[in-house]
């Protein structure tokens, strides 16, 4: 007999190699598990799931997480959740947990709340760097090289240098503490720049963050600036070329020559990182989301006060500052200086100025030009004795003359009243009673007249 004959039968039933009928119903537990249909996935050490709170108690929690035993969140994995998240667990809440071992010597599956959060939260920064997102988040502390903040769950990492120079500017101290830790709970945006899980590292920008946030308001601030108007900022960094100042959350430029009518030569000289001013916006490039700043705006131009007493024509002295290949530097009188023209040093051609002058010579020299808004006066040597200017010479003298007499009339003047006031005090210096004494007669050669019998 065929053997596929003995093992079939009718009513679903089957015969066995002994003849003995096996019914389909009672097929051995091995069978369905080897059928996907009644396979169960069994948890993997690593493994993250979902689960459900099945029960607590003082010393365990236990989760069903479709396994063919509840798994078991206890020991060192239950003390390391914070008891104010464990007091908000509640049966048949869903939690993530960790395998931490598919089968322990009792047969449990062994969970971990913790690391799960923490597995979770270490794919979360990895995203978030992936898309240069931006994170809200507080300090929550800070060592010598910057400070500390929370990102879901995970101590992020900002060091100094990535910390904003607007907080840096305020960092003022020489230890940690002191530069740090007035700091911790103050809200900080961060932007993930480094994740390392096999290190547990997790480096966060703050500027990096402040770049997108500060252009959102960047172009808000330049829709409401008004060029002309004085606002009150904040330095926030100096650079060889300017300082930046922050007004309404938006950096703006005072450009080096914009700082002061004097000539310096590095913002710090004036300003320091931190320090309030006020600066007048005088150019605000709403294209190319540019705000010009000017501090020297707001006070007075020296140099034009300085340049009253000059006028284009005017003969003045000099004294050469420095020679240069494209002309000669003079300082004038109340030290403003001016340049003298390769051209207009000799009649003849030379090729440096030092063929006719030198440093710390005095010279006669004629204003050719004057430009109050490039604080530029223009000088020349050549055109000393110009016949051009020989009409405004003789003016100019004749103006000088009767200045001359005027201060000479008026100095005359000066005697006189000097004279008189001194007059009048040694008269208040004699007493009175002399003053109001009659004259001796004088004495008459005539003999006395004899009285009368």
């Amino acid at each position: 007999m065929d053997q596929n004959e003995n093992l079939s039968g009718q009513g679903g039933e089957q015969e066995n190699l002994q003849g003995e009928p096996v019914n389909q119903n009672n097929q051995s537990m091995e069978a369905l598990l080897k059928n996907d249909a009644f396979s169960v996935e069994l948890p993997q050490a690593g493994e993250i799931r979902e689960g459900m709170i099945a029960s607590i108690s003082q010393g365990q929690i236990l989760v069903s997480i479709g396994a063919k035993s509840e798994g078991i969140i206890s020991g060192r994995e239950l003390e390391v959740i914070d008891d104010e998240e464990r007091e908000s667990f509640e049966v048949g809440q869903e939690i993530p947990v960790f395998i931490v071992s598919p089968e322990d010597a009792n047969g449990n599956v062994v969970l971990s709340y913790k690391r799960a959060q923490e597995q979770m939260a270490w794919s979360s920064v990895e995203e978030q760097m992936a898309s240069d997102a931006v994170i809200e988040s507080k300090v929550i502390g800070y060592n010598k090289g910057g400070l500390i903040v929370g990102v879901h769950g995970l101590r992020g990492f900002v060091p100094a240098s990535q910390i904003s120079a607007l907080r840096r500017s305020q960092a003022v101290g020489e230890t940690p503490e002191q530069r740090w830790a007035r700091m911790i709970g103050e809200p900080i945006s961060v932007r993930i720049i480094e994740v390392d899980k096999s290190r547990r590292r997790l480096i966060c920008s703050e500027r990096a963050a402040g770049s997108e946030s500060r252009q959102s308001i960047k172009e808000r601030v330049i829709d409401e600036l008004e060029e002309g108007k004085v606002y009150t900022g904040r330095v926030t960094s100096l650079a060889d070329f300017g300082a930046f100042v922050n007004i309404n959350g938006a950096d703006g430029l005072v450009h080096l020559s914009e700082l002061s009518w004097e000539r310096i030569q590095h913002p710090n000289e004036i300003l320091e990182v931190g320090q309030e001013v006020k600066v007048k916006v005088i150019n605000v490039d709403r294209e190319k989301k540019r705000i010009g700043l000017s501090l020297r705006a707001l006070s007075d131009d020296p140099w034009r006060s300085q340049i009253e007493k000059f006028s284009v024509g005017q003969l003045v002295e000099g004294v050469v500052t420095r020679l240069t290949k494209f002309g000669a530097f003079a300082r004038l009188e109340g030290d403003v200086e001016g340049l003298i023209h390769i051209s207009e040093i000799s009649e003849t051609r030379i090729e440096h100025p030092k063929e006719a002058l030198k440093e710390g010579e005095t010279v006669a020299l004629r204003i050719i030009r004057i430009d109050p808004e490039q604080h530029r006066i223009g000088l020349s040597l050549r055109k000393v004795d110009s016949a051009a200017f020989a009409d405004k010479d003789f003016k100019l003298l004749a103006q000088e003359i009767d200045r001359l007499d005027m201060a000479e009339a008026e100095e005359t003047e000066e005697i006189a009243e000097e004279i008189v006031e001194e007059t009048e005090e040694i008269a208040e210096e004699i007493p009175a009673e002399e003053s109001n004494t009659e004259p001796e007669p004088a004495p008459s050669d005539e003999p006395p007249a004899e009285p009368e019998e």
